[in-house]
């Protein structure tokens, strides 16, 4: 079976809900941000600061590679390993993505006590609107949408592999 991929936005559920799909369906869940963490031996936030996204992002790009060539896993993103085309490129291929929706109500409520996103310095309701804005469709790609605002964790894991199923018996792998 091809990995189940989950992209979406920061705060939309994707590392909760990758653990308990994964738990659900008997397969591995791996976090991208924490394989970078382990991988570089530092916080994301960490590097950040010493040598600034684009650093971070090539990172990401390399891990998001070796994991999506393991298989048969769930794997969890960031919510920006989505703006490099050759990052959904390999998703696409390696992968059944699921993107993750929430209201950007929702967010700023998940978020506003998250102090671990360097992408929400200069105030979490500001910043998550701005990024929604500058983010809007990239999540668009993936053939599987769910939202998950005001859905228990369980209605969200039903929802995603009736989805996976229905896929999968179409031929989908």
């Amino acid at each position: 079976m091809k990995n189940l991929v989950l992209v979406g936005f920061m705060g939309t559920g994707k590392t909760t809900v990758g653990a308990a799909l994964a738990a659900s369906l008997g397969m591995k869940h791996t976090d991208l941000d924490d394989a970078i963490v382990e991988s570089e031996g530092r916080s994301i936030p960490e590097i950040f600061t010493d040598q600034g996204e684009a650093y971070f992002r090539d990172v990401e790009t390399k891990r998001l590679a070796q994991l999506l060539a393991v298989g048969s896993q769930v794997v969890t993103t960031g919510g920006g390993a989505v703006l490099r085309k050759q990052n959904v490129e390999m998703m696409m291929e390696h992968g059944i993505v699921i993107a993750l929706h929430a209201t950007e109500e929702e967010l700023i409520k998940r978020l506003e006590n998250d102090t671990g996103r360097p992408l929400l310095t200069g105030g979490v309701a500001t910043r998550v609107k701005t990024l929604m804005t500058e983010r809007a469709g990239v999540y668009d790609f993936a053939p599987i949408q769910v939202d998950t605002t005001g859905k228990s964790l369980s209605d969200i894991v039903m929802e995603i592999t009736s989805q996976v199923v229905e896929r999968t018996q179409d031929g989908e792998q």
